[in-house]
């Protein structure tokens, strides 16, 4: 009996020592295990201020049309926590689940990439970046060894960096993890080696939003959520201020995922860029530059050697039912879609989504749009 606590107290104390030695990010990833849309409780946030609100108007015909059975199983299936189409600048149908509602806060995840993707054309637009071809050099200090001079700006929007990054979400050991529950990620983007030449291949990695963003704070001077409250969440007229979690208490914010706010504001982003970069009677961001975002890469290739034509910068796109689609998207199934041909928009936010695909499109893509368009 006595070798058995001896044995106890043995493990016991190793795990206490292993523990406490294990780095900060990966005990906190060991604690929460998995990301969750309300994760802006566990982190430190900074508020993107709203400024005037400007509430959407209902449609004539608002909430009148249901959405079918089949579509609502799916809508179900994938825990969807908030449903709602906008038409004609109007709100047509929302709907809220789980004790959800039009004021609850949800992470953006990776939607929120799209949104620093629009801060570098407002930049552009205002001559603080000359050029998508500038290097990156030009703004992250970090970055001093000549193989950098070589990336540039675009090489990011269109997630060509060259850069080594492990987009592994299931790993507690990948970087990933690392700039998720880490707190300094200043410090993990200056460590970043190029793994090929820039330019040349298409892989998707959070790194390359990072370090967008990190250029929008070098060329406005501001903070991301002061540009983003000032460039996007003012003039939408956002009803909520939003959070964007940081990587420690008055830290960076985490640009590649984690704003946090609602389908009725995040509806507005859509609403934008189906227009064309103007809201509300005043261009937000250049005609041009929403053009350039929402066509895909073509002149990239994939690893596979398949052509990059579902990504544009930093936007996803796609043709259904013969209309294109172009989409903001979040790893848990957060989805802006806009579609021209009906001016509409559809937001779906919520715990998860597909695990098949469709190419890189996963297939609840199709249901969500499916339901969608059943309402239109």
């Amino acid at each position: 009996m006595k070798v058995f606590y001896k044995i106890l107290t043995f493990v016991v104390l190793l795990l206490i020592v292993t523990w406490f030695l294990m780095p900060r990010y990966l005990r906190k990833a060991l604690i929460y295990q998995k990301p969750g849309i309300e994760d802006y409780t566990i982190f430190a946030n900074r508020k993107v201020k709203i400024g005037t609100p400007i509430p959407w108007a209902l449609a004539k015909d608002y909430n009148k049309v249901k959405i079918s059975d089949t579509c609502l199983a799916h809508i179900n299936e994938f825990g969807t926590v908030a449903f709602l189409v906008l038409k004609n600048d109007s709100i047509l149908h929302e709907e809220y689940w789980d004790g959800y509602s039009d004021t609850s806060y949800s992470n953006s995840f990776s939607m929120a990439k799209s949104f620093v993707s629009l801060m570098i054309g407002c930049l552009v637009d205002e001559g603080k970046i000359k050029s998508l071809d500038q290097p990156i050099t030009d703004f992250i200090d970090a970055y001093t060894l000549p193989e950098y001079t070589h990336i540039t700006i675009k090489d990011l929007l269109t997630m060509s960096s060259g850069l080594k990054w492990d987009e592994a979400y299931s790993s507690a050991f990948s970087v990933t993890t690392q700039a998720y529950y880490g707190n300094d990620l200043p410090k993990l983007m200056a460590s970043l080696r190029l793994a090929e030449e820039p330019g040349k291949i298409h892989r998707y990695k959070s790194c390359d939003s990072q370090l967008l963003s990190m250029i929008v704070e070098k060329a406005s001077g501001k903070s991301l959520a002061e540009y983003a409250s000032e460039k996007l969440w003012i003039p939408l007229g956002a009803e909520r201020d939003a959070l964007w979690s940081l990587d420690q208490e008055n830290g960076s914010e985490k640009a590649y995922c984690c704003f946090n706010s609602n389908a009725r504001d995040f509806a507005r982003i859509g609403q934008m860029v189906l227009d064309s970069g103007q809201f509300n009677g005043k261009q937000l961001v250049s005609k041009e530059y929403i053009r350039q975002a929402t066509t895909p890469d073509t002149w990239l290739k994939d690893e596979k050697g398949n052509t990059c034509n579902w990504y544009g910068y930093q936007f996803w796109t796609l043709t259904y039912k013969g209309m294109k689609v172009n989409f903001a998207r979040g790893i848990l199934g957060q989805y802006i879609f806009m579609i021209p041909d009906k001016k509409a928009v559809i937001v779906r936010l919520g715990h998860k989504r597909s695990t098949e695909k469709k190419g890189e499109i996963p297939l609840d893509v199709f249901m969500f749009l499916d339901a969608g368009l059943s309402i239109l």
